[in-house]
């Protein structure tokens, strides 16, 4: 596994963890600490989010392909998804979470596509499954153990430091996307080019 697979998964274990933290709690928090919440607008926040993110990410991903420096644009996305969680604390009312949900889709829109590209592309030949599993699993208990982690912070120390928490894990996970290595994305975008090049039976033809 190679150094910029190992850092990927890691971002992702400290965003989605922190994020984790918040999945059992975002809810509650919206129908009982802001002026106009209910369950409905907390259904209508979440829908707000992942249709921003689906409008944003398909583009996005047509012109980042097409860029040699991604880096730059996973930063920018994750930076903001990082920041979220601190808005949710000054937040008053739900229209307040409607924007922020909006701005968290913006994020994910153009961090989600621009990190499956630099992924790909340094997957290593013949253990995709195993790097794909090793993402998975690791994303996937630094998330549970978060979800209840959340709600007990949330419990006894209340809100405020559930989202503190949750945002200083996604802005750590956002500052190790600093060590990415551009040369070796770009090297190796270069070297499948060339493979393909070489060996396209349509250039052989």
């Amino acid at each position: 596994m190679n150094r910029t697979i190992r850092l990927l998964i890691l971002v992702d274990i400290m965003v989605l963890t922190g994020f984790g933290l918040l999945e059992p709690i975002l809810a509650i928090f919206i129908k009982d600490d802001l002026i106009g919440g209910t369950v409905f607008a907390a259904g209508l926040a979440s829908t707000l989010f992942l249709i921003t993110k689906s409008i944003v990410q398909v583009p996005f991903s047509k012109y980042v392909d097409a860029q040699k420096h991604k880096t730059k644009f996973l930063i920018i996305g994750t930076f903001i998804v990082a920041v979220i969680p601190f808005l949710y604390i000054i937040s008053k009312n739900i229209n307040d979470i409607y924007l922020i949900q909006i701005a968290h889709g913006i994020g994910s829109g153009l961090a989600f596509p621009t990190w499956l590209s630099i992924w790909s592309i340094n997957l290593d030949r013949g253990k995709e499954g195993f790097e794909w599993s090793v993402y998975s699993t690791a994303t996937g208990i630094g998330t549970a153990i978060s979800g209840v982690m959340g709600a007990a912070i949330a419990e006894f120390m209340g809100f405020t430091i559930t989202f503190v928490m949750a945002g200083v894990a996604s802005v750590v996970g956002c500052f190790i996307l600093f060590s990415l290595d551009k040369k070796t994305v770009r090297k190796k975008t270069r070297k499948r080019f060339q493979f393909k090049r070489k060996f396209s039976p349509v250039l052989v033809s």
